[in-house]
C-alpha cells in the first residue's frame, strides 16, 4: 500500500489518523512538527501527504508549498478544524487532492486517501 506522512501539530490528531489508516495497510510516518516532516521527505518517498493547516510555525499551506518544492508529484490532503474558502482554494490551486475538515470523520478519510491516491 502508500507511504504516508502525516504532519498535525495535535499529536493525537496525528495518532488517530495513523491508526486509521495502517488498518487499511498503509505505512504511516507521523510529526509534529514541520522541520522533521521536511527533513524525512527529503530522505524517504512517500506518497501521500495529509497536512493539518494550522500548524506551529508555518501554515499546512506554506509545508505544502515546500514539499513540492521537494517531490513535485507529491500528492496531499488538508485537515482543518477552521474551514474557509481561501485556505481550501489556496489548498487545491498547490496541488493538495482533497480538503477534510476536523474532527475527523474516519469513513471519510478513508474514501479521501483512496480517491487521491488513485488518481
Amino acid at each position: 500500500m502508500a507511504k504516508i506522512l502525516v504532519l498535525d501539530d495535535v499529536l493525537d490528531a496525528a495518532i488517530l489518523i495513523k491508526r486509521i489508516l495502517q488498518k487499511k495497510g498503509h505505512q504511516v510516518f507521523t510529526f509534529t512538527e514541520e522541520e522533521k516532516a521536511l527533513e524525512y521527505l527529503r530522505s524517504n518517498t512517500i506518497d501521500l501527504t495529509i497536512l493539518d493547516i494550522k500548524l506551529k510555525k508555518m501554515s499546512g499551506v506554506e509545508v505544502l508549498e515546500e514539499m513540492k518544492k521537494i517531490t513535485p508529484t507529491l500528492r496531499a490532503i488538508m485537515l482543518t478544524g477552521y474551514p474557509t474558502l481561501e485556505t481550501a482554494r489556496e489548498s487545491l490551486n498547490l496541488g493538495a487532492g482533497e480538503y477534510c475538515v476536523k474532527p475527523i470523520d474516519k469513513e471519510e478519510l478513508e474514501e479521501k486517501v483512496a480517491h487521491v491516491l488513485s488518481a
